[in-house]
């Protein structure tokens, strides 16, 4: 078993034994969700980063977040940039690079709705704004009702006009749109419904930048790298705010 792995493993294209010009050549295509934000902006900065340290640079497509995933399952993009644990179950081309580059905290923003917040099912007497292709979110709310949007801040107007009760999404990416929408009266509930960290994931074709991708990346966890990025990042948010 062990001999046949590494045989499997050994006909794959090693694309970090390449020379470096070669590397450089060969930018990776990545799609993300089209929302830019501080949580997209972190992603990118760490992977960027990691990347650079083997040679290689990538290009970031911003895609509808089913979209994206498909993209990166079959194919047409090399990579997805950042997701949940657990995707290759329903995505079963994509392979995990298992070092976490964030913490996602899934909360509920109101507009003047107001509830004690008791997990998911404290959500279904209301309808429920959320950005399509947050498959956490999906996977959660199965036959409440949803209001789909774009991007979070799409849904937030959407909540604005009345079109739905609550918008669910990630902290800092809420946060963020609030604050382009200069919107004060919008407001976060307590407790998270979730937190979880979200990972890196290739598509099976590029299986061999694994190994390389995971100890680059555990060496800038180590090193405090990544959470520099992090602290720079939101730091640079907060002073556009």
């Amino acid at each position: 078993m062990q001999r046949r792995t590494l045989l499997k493993l050994a006909s794959l294209p090693c694309l970090v034994c390449l020379p470096a010009f070669a590397r450089q050549s060969m930018a990776l295509q990545i799609s993300t969700l089209i929302e830019k934000d501080p949580a997209t902006s972190i992603a990118e900065k760490v992977m960027e980063a990691a990347y650079r340290k083997l040679g290689m640079n990538f290009n970031l497509h911003y895609l509808p977040g089913e979209r994206s995933l498909r993209s990166a399952n079959n194919g047409e993009m090399d990579a997805e940039l950042y997701r949940k644990l657990g995707m290759e179950r329903d995505y079963p081309n994509l392979i995990i690079v298992p070092v976490p580059l964030l913490t996602y905290e899934i909360v509920i923003f109101t507009y003047g709705t107001n509830f004690v917040v008791a997990g998911w099912e404290s959500l279904r007497p209301y309808s429920i704004g959320f950005v399509k292709g947050i498959k956490i979110i999906e996977q959660n709310t199965v036959g409440m009702k949803l209001v789909p949007a774009p991007t979070v801040r799409q849904a937030f107007q959407k909540m604005l006009l009345g079109r739905s009760d609550i918008v669910v999404a990630n902290r800092i990416s809420g946060l963020a749109a609030l604050s382009e929408l200069k919107q004060g009266d919008i407001t976060v509930l307590s407790p998270p419904l979730a937190t979880f960290p979200v990972f890196h994931y290739l598509n099976k074709k590029h299986e061999a930048l694994v190994p390389a991708l995971t100890t680059v990346l555990q060496k800038m966890q180590k090193d405090k790298t990544i959470e520099n990025i992090q602290t720079s990042v939101m730091a640079e948010w907060k002073q556009n705010e």
